[in-house]
């Protein structure tokens, strides 16, 4: 399998920021949603096409307004990656974009240092689906992207899912509005616990919270559906997002993945309505991750996420 790159559209098709609303704002609005950021990942989120000066001059304005700060990356030239300061937070925290999200300021170097790796990894995650949308001319920009998307599963639990995506196809004046729960798996954790990520999504999909006053009896939603359905028109597809190892390794654990669905009768039941999928971060960087790089956890050949 060799995929290639789909030829380049007009610039005009691209969906990227609006100058209209000043740099400095967009920066913080990113940073808000996102977590952190370095310099380059800001510059293709936000201006693709400008130099990374023009990222860097307003980043150190904010810096001296003390509404950003930064860490600097370990082995890596004196990279930057940039969070909001507690000042910062405060400023974006009522922004309609942001309305109902947590603010998550970061109170010290030290303590973004800890989340610089899986937070970048997330975002990395996002810009391979903003460049291929926008060579595309798909609808998908820097704020249809929500890190850390929670929801209960009953017994006092809940799922975090590291984002939820927002994707919109256009295909000859047809549009597909498309959503998915996607996980970023660094191989940090053991393959088993990976996959039984997808028990706790099978849960969410068919859970349903107890009637007032009885313990015991699940009810439907107040309007007779299930709870996600006061989120999602249906429900969203679910993506794992691999890297940070051999691809051997990267192998064996999407492996895992697809033996959990075809063993476990609650995630088999989900994978019959709800597209599962699984590549490694680098093909879709490489190749696009509009490409045929995504194996089903249902079983079948290597195909386009959308086409799960």
């Amino acid at each position: 399998m060799t995929p290639t790159r789909p030829s380049p559209v007009s610039p005009t098709a691209r969906f990227t920021p609006r100058p209209s609303e000043p740099l400095p704002h967009q920066i913080l609005l990113a940073l808000a949603q996102h977590r952190m950021a370095t310099t380059g990942q800001l510059q293709t989120l936000l201006r693709p096409d400008a130099s990374r000066q023009a990222l860097s001059h307003p980043l150190n304005r904010l810096r001296q307004r003390h509404l950003v700060h930064y860490t600097v990356l370990a082995q890596s030239h004196r990279t930057r990656a940039w969070y909001l300061t507690a000042d910062g937070a405060r400023l974006t925290r009522d922004h309609p974009a942001l309305r109902g999200r947590p603010p998550y300021p970061i109170t010290s170097a030290t303590a973004a240092s800890l989340k610089t790796p899986h937070t970048l990894t997330v975002l990395r995650t996002h810009l391979a689906f903003v460049t291929d949308a926008r060579r595309l001319g798909h609808e998908h920009g820097h704020l249809d992207w929500t890190p850390e998307v929670s929801h209960p599963i009953g017994e006092g639990q809940r799922i975090t899912a590291d984002a939820l995506m927002h994707y919109t196809v256009t295909d000859r004046q047809q549009r597909r509005k498309l959503r998915a729960f996607v996980e970023v798996d660094r191989a940090t954790m053991s393959s088993e616990r990976l996959a039984v990520k997808l028990i706790d999504y099978a849960r969410l999909w068919t859970y349903q919270p107890p009637t007032t006053g009885r313990r015991t009896a699940p009810s439907r939603d107040a309007d007779g559906g299930l709870p996600w359905l006061r989120w999602y028109p249906v429900f969203p597809r679910i993506l794992f997002v691999l890297t940070g190892a051999g691809r051997t390794t990267l192998q064996h654990r999407i492996d895992d993945l697809q033996a959990m669905t075809a063993q476990h009768p609650l995630v088999g039941a989900l994978a019959r309505q709800v597209p599962l999928g699984a590549a490694v971060l680098e093909d879709l960087e490489h190749h696009g991750a509009a490409q045929p790089v995504w194996v089903s956890l249902a079983g079948g050949g290597r195909r386009p996420w959308t086409e799960l």
